[in-house]
C-alpha cells in the first residue's frame, strides 16, 4: 500500500490533461489513513542475551575452522566489529581503510556513508584496534572486501562484503543462538545501558540525532570523551564471552565502583 500510494502521488504530479490539470485527482490509498487502517508494525527489541554471548562468540571466533565459506575470516571480523561498535550493517560492510586512523585509534565515517547523513567518529577500543590491524594487510580499499564472484578472474578490489546470509544461518545453527545483524547493534546498546551509559554519550556512540531535541545541536562531544565508555562496553562484552559456564557476572553499580 505504501508503494501504491507513492505511485499515485507520482502520477498526480506527473501527468496532466490539456488544461494542465492532474489526470489523477485522488489518491485512494489515503483512505487507509482516514480510516486509521494501516497495519501497526511492532518495533523489534531482540538482542543477544548475556548468557548467550559466550556460545555466540565462540562460534563466530572459530568460524574460519569449520564454516564453509570463501571468506570466513572476513565474515568473522565483520560480525565482531558490528557487535563491538554498534554500527549499522551497511555502514560496517562499506568501511574503507582510509577512514581508520591507527595512530590516534579512531574510526571516522563520512556523512555520505551514514544513514542519517551525519559524520560518525568512534574511538577504537584495544580489541577493535587489534582486530583491524590484523586485517590491514589486505590490498583492498575496503576493510571487508567482497568474495570472488568469478574464479577465472581476480577478486574485484572495488567491491565490499554484502550481507552473508548463508554463513550467518550456519553460525546460528552452530551456536544455537538466533540473531540478526541488527540484533548485534541492539546488543551493543543494551550492554551500554547496563553500564549506565545513556543520554548524549550513548547517542553519540550510535550516531543518533534528534531534530526535536533543541539542545542536541549545541552539545559537541569530543571523540576522546567517548573512549572510556567505548572501552567499558568492549570489556563487558569480552567478560561475558569468556565467563565460565553457568556463571553470569553483573556489572558493578556506580555506588559499588565508588
Amino acid at each position: 500500500m505504501r508503494i501504491l500510494r507513492a505511485v499515485f502521488e507520482y502520477a498526480h504530479g506527473k501527468y496532466e490533461d490539456e488544461n494542465g490539470d492532474p489526470i489523477i485527482l485522488h489518491n485512494p490509498v489515503k483512505r487507509l489513513s482516514q480510516a486509521k487502517a494501516w497495519y501497526k508494525e511492532t518495533r523489534r527489541n531482540t538482542y543477544i542475551k548475556p548468557a548467550d554471548i559466550k556460545p555466540w562468540f565462540e562460534s563466530v571466533t572459530t568460524a574460519p575452522d569449520w564454516i564453509v565459506s570463501a571468506i570466513p575470516e572476513t565474515i568473522r571480523d565483520y560480525l565482531l566489529l558490528i557487535l563491538f561498535t554498534g554500527l549499522r550493517r551497511n555502514e560496517a560492510a562499506g568501511l574503507r581503510w582510509e577512514w581508520v586512523d591507527f595512530k590516534h585509534k579512531i574510526l571516522s565515517i563520512p556523512e555520505t556513508e551514514t544513514k542519517n547523513g551525519h559524520p560518525h567518529t568512534l574511538p577504537l577500543s584495544n580489541y577493535l584496534q587489534n582486530l583491524l590491524q590484523a586485517r590491514s594487510n589486505n590490498d583492498s580499499a575496503f576493510i571487508f572486501p567482497g568474495a570472488m564472484t568469478n574464479k577465472r578472474k581476480a577478486e574485484p578490489k572495488d567491491k565490499h562484503l554484502v550481507e552473508p546470509k548463508k554463513p550467518i544461518a550456519k553460525i546460528r545453527d552452530h551456536c544455537g543462538v538466533y540473531f540478526t545483524l541488527h540484533d548485534l547493534r541492539r546488543t551493543f546498546i543494551t550492554t551500554a545501558e547496563s553500564l549506565g551509559i545513556r543520554d548524549y554519550t550513548l547517542k553519540r556512540l550510535l550516531n543518533h540525532r534528534s531534530a526535536a531535541d533543541v539542545t542536541d545541536g549545541y552539545i559537541v562531544t569530543d571523540v576522546e570523551r567517548l573512549r572510556e565508555p567505548m572501552q567499558q562496553i568492549t570489556d563487558r562484552l569480552l567478560m561475558l564471552a569468556e565467563q565460565p559456564d553457568n556463571v553470569l557476572t553483573f556489572p558493578a553499580t556506580a555506588k559499588e565502583k565508588s
